[in-house]
């Protein structure tokens, strides 16, 4: 599967799970959790982060709680707590492989031939090869963040980059979310804003989509002509 049909599968699949959430009898309960995480301000935000770290140490995918979050703030302020939830939990695993988990990290990736040419191609361009590798869906959120643990990447490059390079696709999920939330507030008769306002809400998650898949082919073309160089 290419990358590209990558991203648009786990959009189809994140869109398809968040509008069924409104309708299947597990409504309520999903319903209330995200009105806690609201309504419980900077103590909400903070399980949020714990959970997304617990989630990527653990190898559990975060894609579900980036689309929560759209649910739960909305766009703006799903995209900042999500963005910033999203790179502690990179660099939480990266501490993680890079200490306690080192060695048994380093004899799996040495398995993997990419992970030889990525380790190269990080010493030499570090906040570039992250951002790249994080915008192009070359290898899983969470098994790369085990993986550039064990290169020579530096802790601020790969921080940074790992917020830059995972910004389009979070904002692509949380505006799933919060579209999402829109159709809870509207199943509950609760939502302001007439047919034009979700109509502009859903051309720009479509332009948004767009975006992402044609920043991802760009990504992936140059992370395949930086790689190549280091095979």
């Amino acid at each position: 599967m290419t990358g590209t049909a990558k991203v648009g599968a786990v959009v189809a699949i994140a869109s398809a799970s968040s509008v069924a959430a409104v309708f299947v009898p597990a409504a309520p309960w999903t319903a209330d959790l995200f009105d806690w995480l609201r309504q419980a301000g900077t103590l909400g935000v903070l399980v949020y982060v714990v959970v997304f770290a617990l989630a990527a140490i653990c190898l559990v995918p975060g894609s579900i709680l980036t689309v929560g979050a759209g649910v739960a703030y909305g766009l703006v302020w799903g995209t900042i707590i999500a963005s910033t939830a999203s790179a502690a939990a990179a660099t939480a695993a990266f501490l993680v492989a890079r200490t306690v988990a080192r060695q048994r990290v380093a004899r799996w990736a040495a398995s993997d031939p990419r992970f030889a040419a990525l380790d190269a191609a990080v010493g030499d361009h570090g906040l570039k090869l992250v951002i790249l590798v994080r915008l192009s869906p070359l290898i899983p959120f969470n098994v790369l963040n085990y993986a550039l643990g064990v290169t020579r990447v530096r802790l601020r490059d790969y921080a940074l980059g790992s917020f830059l390079g995972m910004l389009p696709v979070t904002l692509l999920y949380v505006y799933v979310g919060s579209l999402a939330g829109e159709l809870t507030s509207l199943a509950r008769g609760a939502t302001s804003g007439g047919l034009w306002q979700h109509t502009v809400q859903v051309v720009g998650l479509a332009a948004t989509l767009a975006a992402t898949i044609y920043v991802t082919r760009l990504a992936r073309r140059a992370l395949d002509g930086a790689l190549s160089t280091k095979a």
